[in-house]
């Protein structure tokens, strides 16, 4: 049976992931810091587990790959977003963002390398269209998805030497907290939870997407019509791109 480990898994798109691999056929061990809502059951571990302490993150890894447990598929989806502008932005919370969507997934990739290269496996990266493109008022947020990206990028040319796909998937906006942003002071949120995005997918919509990206083994996989437009016209154009982005993120308002 093929195993499959999730950070954020007892999110909206970790549990989309999750049930949708299950339906494969496959094991599935879920990573978050609160796991209360999660249920267990014969074919989901479930792990709670602060990404953000290096100890428990150790921990949490040497439980999912005990007795030599190969890892199949890693996904790193945990993440926060940070919506305001720069001069409001605190250093604290801009390093908090890189903390729990950068240095946590860049952790746990080195605890799983030899579980993943011991099959062959796969690691999956959930960034985002800020990951190749600017996005208004989300300087931190997107930061650390381009710091993401080029992680997994240049990891890519290393790990092909051991048989080992490094993929990386990018949603655009996935309606997996839409009434439950409970911001933080300083900008903080939950993802999913933004109401200036357009064009939301459903966690379930956004899972299939990723999973048909990863059976065609493309490096990178938009997610969504947004991001495939995205992707596109940021590629040609990138001053064309930032034009779209600022008319629309502005005409869909600014957040709460």
């Amino acid at each position: 049976m093929k195993h499959a480990v999730i950070s954020g898994g007892a999110g909206g798109l970790g549990l989309a992931l999750s049930a949708a691999l299950r339906g494969r056929g496959w094991r599935v061990s879920l990573l978050d810091r609160d796991i209360s809502a999660v249920r267990e059951m014969p074919q989901q571990q479930v792990i709670a587990c602060d990404l953000t302490d290096p100890a428990a993150l150790a921990a949490a890894c040497a439980q999912v790959t005990a007795g030599g447990a190969g890892v199949d598929l890693a996904i790193y989806n945990a993440g926060i977003t940070q919506i305001g502008p720069f001069d409001t932005l605190s250093e604290a919370a801009h390093r908090r963002v890189f903390e729990v969507n950068y240095f946590a997934a860049v952790a746990m990739a080195g605890h799983l390398l030899e579980a993943v290269r011991q099959v062959g496996g796969t690691h999956l990266a959930i960034s985002s269209v800020a990951g190749f493109t600017p996005l208004f008022h989300r300087t931190a947020y997107a930061a650390s998805k381009h710091a993401l990206e080029g992680f997994f990028k240049s990891l890519r040319s290393e790990e092909a030497a051991h048989d080992v796909r490094v993929q990386i998937a990018a949603p655009s906006f996935v309606a997996t907290n839409i009434g439950r942003a409970e911001r933080q002071p300083d900008g903080i949120a939950r993802p999913g939870s933004a109401t200036d995005g357009m064009d939301y997918m459903t966690p379930e919509a956004a899972a299939r997407v990723i999973l048909r990206g990863l059976d065609r083994a493309g490096p990178m996989i938009p997610v969504g019509r947004v991001a495939r437009a995205a992707w596109w016209i940021n590629r040609l154009s990138p001053a064309t791109f930032q034009r779209l982005m600022e008319r629309n993120m502005r005409d869909s308002g600014k957040p709460d």
